[in-house]
């Protein structure tokens, strides 16, 4: 199988499923969110590369995490009126309880800090950003079709995840945060 169609030459793509529409421009809202969600995938894969130390935790959840972000990716793409979402119940939650586990070993924070540090980390904050911007996309969507409303959830709480975790990060490689000064 070649790697190329050629059927996006126009700048129209397909979703799939039962629904319409099926074709639609490469801009369309849709596409646009999983796109950034493939975008923030692909800069955590980067951040679990350069996980060289710091245990078998964090790079774990990231895994999941990247599980997850393909299966929202899948239900963006599907336009079947029946879709079922593929995001389970409890990913908020375990988000929320991995924030809780790694926040236990942080210094509470009294004010805001620059993105940076290990590499590693850096490449989480930077994930962090790009998750923004799908959920600040995902909040124009759920407008149109609420079915989305999990998938909110869980891009609002993943972002805090990555910051936490770019903390722990840091923390794990002898590196303090640096407070913002303005």
């Amino acid at each position: 199988m070649k790697i190329y169609t050629k059927t996006g030459d126009t700048g129209m793509t397909s979703l799939w499923g039962h629904g319409n529409p099926k074709r639609v421009p490469k801009d369309d809202l849709r596409v646009d969110i999983y796109g950034t969600i493939d975008e923030a995938n692909a800069v955590i894969g980067v951040a679990v590369s350069l996980l060289q130390s710091g245990g078998e935790v964090i790079p774990a959840m990231l895994n999941r995490i990247q599980n997850i972000l393909f299966a929202l990716g899948a239900d963006l793409s599907n336009v079947s009126p029946n879709r079922q979402n593929h995001l389970a119940d409890d990913a908020v939650l375990t988000l929320e309880g991995w924030i809780d586990q790694l926040e236990e070993h942080l210094p509470a924070l009294k004010q805001f800090i620059l993105p940076g540090g290990d590499p590693a980390a850096a490449s989480l904050h930077q994930a962090r950003t790009v998750v923004r911007r799908a959920e600040r996309r995902m909040v124009a969507l759920v407008s149109e079709e609420e079915s989305f409303a999990s998938h909110l959830k869980y891009l609002n709480r993943l972002s805090d995840f990555l910051f936490v975790a770019a903390r722990e990060i840091n923390r794990l490689k002898g590196l303090s945060d640096i407070k913002a000064e303005f």
